[in-house]
C-alpha cells in the first residue's frame, strides 16, 4: 500500500485518540450520547463526515 495511506491512517488514529486521551470524562460521555441518538441522525452525521471529507480529499489530491 502507498505511503499516503499509512500516514492518513496515523493522523486519524492519533486524532481520534485526542479525545480520551485529553478528556477523558468529557469524551465518555459524549459517547453515550452519541450511543442514545437516533440511528436517522447518526446516519446524517456520517453521510455529511463522508461528504466534507471528500470533498477536502479531492482539493487535496488535485
Amino acid at each position: 500500500m502507498p505511503n499516503w495511506f499509512w500516514a492518513a491512517l496515523a493522523m486519524v488514529l492519533i486524532i481520534e485518540g485526542l479525545g480520551p486521551l485529553l478528556i477523558p470524562n468529557r469524551w465518555r460521555q459524549y459517547i453515550r450520547q452519541v450511543a442514545e441518538s437516533e440511528p436517522g441522525q447518526l446516519r446524517q452525521i456520517g453521510g455529511t463526515l463522508v461528504v466534507i471529507g471528500s470533498v477536502c480529499l479531492y482539493f487535496i489530491v488535485n
